[in-house]
């Protein structure tokens, strides 16, 4: 049982690794650090309601989790394709793809959270 606790343990310490990986060594994750800040600050300042806090929260960890995502497989790219090949730019590209459709998704919803309380 020590063992098995020991190890569940260790696991969060290696995603919080990752974490910090992910927010010292790739910068989109600050673009999403900042719209994360903006629309946090605006669900407060428009005193949305606590569905609406649960629907922008998960938009918010779609997006990062999509970032986290799309910079793993970017250096995992990186990694077995050190030199240039067209399907590495490939899969570079639908990797950062989804992560623009999950922004683009995140933005509607937050147009349809926000809009209604900025037209009262």
């Amino acid at each position: 049982m020590k063992e098995y606790l020991r190890k569940r343990v260790a696991a969060f310490g290696y995603s919080f690794k990752g974490l910090g990986e992910l927010l010292t060594n790739h910068p989109h994750i600050h673009v999403h650090a900042t719209a994360s800040v903006v629309v946090v600050g605006l669900g407060w300042w428009l005193d949305v309601d606590r569905m609406e806090w649960a629907i922008l929260a998960l938009c918010i960890g779609c997006v990062w989790t999509a970032e986290a995502f799309n910079s793993s497989i970017e250096l995992l790219t990186d990694l077995v394709s050190p030199d240039y090949h067209p399907l590495a730019g490939k899969v570079k590209d639908v990797a950062s793809a989804a992560v623009l459709l999950i922004c683009i998704a995140a933005a509607v919803v937050g147009a349809l959270i926000f809009v209604p309380y900025i037209w009262q």
